[in-house]
């Protein structure tokens, strides 16, 4: 079968990289992509939400199916595109629908859910620009630190904590009245601060079966101990080492599982991967966040340790079987680090010429914002290369992925030295 990818990320590349390892797969494309992509599928410049644009590429190349990497399209209701569009409704599509993907459009949505469902997580309320004073008044009622998260998309950029009242005020102002994020911070949710350790749970789900992936964690902040600004991730880690049996356990007891059922309660049709961002407080699993894709970079530690065949996978997926999939992991662990540019998450220089990647070994090499041209590989993104390693421990790995850094170059290539610090 003929297969498409959406995304341009480390993500879809690793997405990629682990289908183009089937048999099942006869042609593969990805829209649009990036210079690690374009080694092993055929990049089509178009846009992840353009419709249309995306509608002819399927059709002009006999795609069956279209894995969505992505929230955007997700979220702008790619899925329901293709099933309310006769010369479409046959190719599957792995991601959910747009009724679906509102748990990551909205974090409003997904905390109503997360209540709904009596699946712990932190006590919240929220706020428009038209009550921004009770927003004020809320504050006040909690303990520092102060979580304000921006309701719609942003990037990844959206969550605030603050330790000082007033600047959370200020913050909260900024969001709401002066749209820090644009449509994105129309809405404001404030929740109460949970203290613990953070990991991240992937479930895959076809509508009514499901299946538990392997753990992860990522690392957000750009400065080394967790801190600095938000990112969009700067290294991941799997399986997490204190994700016990008994604790998993509870996450599939008090999460997953109650997480699938209201899904199908809420009438919310679900065929693609379930993002849970925990934390763990004591003993115990609390959720911070749903996204309804594979996050970034995790899948690049993730995927990896996956041993079937993913295209099998994703047609159980379309087809509801997967109860009839064994999913099979890699003993192994894995570790990733991100390159980034220099000054990212803020302002960064495009274009600068990537050298080094031919002598990296027993290290898998993922392109995130990285294109090639006139023959050479160039910074195209503030995340430009995941650097992923096997290890019979993490520690292991992580020195791998660390040793094989040390060969590659940017100008102003930057990177945290201190991925599983905290373990």
């Amino acid at each position: 079968m003929n297969i498409l990818i959406l995304g341009s990320g480390g993500r879809e590349h690793t997405i990629a990289w682990k289908i183009a390892q089937s048999s099942k797969c006869e042609k593969l494309f990805v829209a649009p992509g990036n210079s690690g992509t374009a080694t092993i599928a055929t990049n089509i410049s178009i846009s992840v939400t353009d419709f249309n644009a995306i509608k002819e590429t399927v059709l002009s190349n006999d795609i069956s199916m279209v894995v969505v990497g992505p929230e955007d399209p997700l979220v702008q209701g790619v899925h329901d595109f293709f099933l309310t569009d006769d010369a479409l409704k046959n190719v599957a599509v792995i991601g959910p629908q747009k009724a679906a993907a509102e748990l990551e459009g909205s974090k409003e949505f997904a905390k109503e859910f997360l209540f709904r469902h009596n699946i712990p997580t932190a006590a919240y309320q929220s706020f428009n620009a038209s009550n921004v004073n009770d927003g004020y008044a809320f504050l006040e009622t909690l303990k520092p630190p102060y979580v304000l998260k921006a309701d719609g998309l942003a990037a990844g950029k959206g969550v605030v904590i603050l330790d000082d009242i007033e600047e959370a005020k200020a913050e909260l102002k900024a969001m709401l009245v002066d749209a820090k994020f644009g449509n994105a911070s129309t809405k404001v949710v404030i929740e109460e601060f949970l203290d613990g350790i953070e990991l991240s749970c992937f479930v895959l789900t076809d509508g009514k079966n499901y299946k538990i992936l392997p753990t992860a964690k990522d690392y957000k902040r750009i400065g080394e101990g967790d801190t600095g600004l938000n990112t969009g991730g700067m290294g991941a880690i799997s399986p997490v080492p204190f994700a016990d049996e008994t604790f998993m356990e509870k996450i599939k007891n008090r999460v997953v599982i109650p997480t699938i059922n209201g899904l199908q309660k809420d009438n919310l049709p679900y065929k693609g991967f379930v993002f849970i961002g925990l934390i763990k407080v004591g003993e115990d699993p609390f959720v911070i966040e749903y996204n309804v894709r594979l996050g970034d970079p995790e899948t690049e530690v993730v995927l990896p340790r996956l041993k079937n065949d993913l295209v099998d996978v994703f047609n159980a997926v379309a087809n509801q079987t997967l109860d009839a999939i064994e999913i099979e992991i890699d003993d192994r662990a894995a570790t990733t680090v991100m390159l980034v540019s220099g000054g990212y998450p803020e302002a960064y220089e495009k274009g600068k010429i990537i050298s080094g990647i031919e002598n990296i070994k027993d290290s898998i090499v993922f392109h995130a914002g990285a294109q090639e041209k006139d023959g050479d590989i160039v910074t195209s993104g503030g995340r430009v290369m995941a650097i992923t390693s096997y290890g019979e421990t993490y520690k292991e790995a992580i020195k791998k992925s660390y040793q094989n850094i040390e060969k590659l170059h940017f100008d102003k290539m930057n990177y945290r030295k201190d991925i599983g610090f905290d373990l």
